[in-house]
């Protein structure tokens, strides 16, 4: 398969993509079309990584869209990987040019936590 050309792009969740996902898989059952090995391992690394629903995703995505020092890619990347730990909150903002407070990283492990 090639693709030409981007036609729109938009972010979304692993939950989220893996929802798509299921969808296209059981179109593909439906209609006995052969999937490939990259399809196959696309849904099976969302079925692995995925921790939460799609609607509780998009829910965290919002609520840490409203918080201050709050970039969408970060956002984003806090609800695919659900970070457990102040450690692993630090990771995904170690790349900034600023630092959280113990608040604030708090808060974002809270609001996680709500989500699972």
């Amino acid at each position: 398969m090639k693709v030409k050309g981007i036609i729109s792009e938009e972010k979304v969740t692993l939950p989220e993509m893996r929802s798509v996902l299921l969808g296209v898989e059981s179109e593909r059952i439906a209609a006995e079309k052969e999937m490939s090995y990259e399809f196959r391992r696309s849904i099976e690394h969302a079925n692995q990584l995925a921790k939460t629903t799609p609607e509780k995703a998009k829910d965290l995505v919002a609520g840490l869209s409203k918080m201050e020092k709050m970039k969408p890619e970060i956002a984003y990347r806090i609800a695919n990987i659900m970070p457990k730990t102040r450690d692993e909150v630090r990771a995904i903002f170690a790349k900034e040019r600023y630092t959280l407070t113990p608040e604030e990283i708090d808060s974002i492990i809270e609001l996680v936590t709500t989500h699972f």
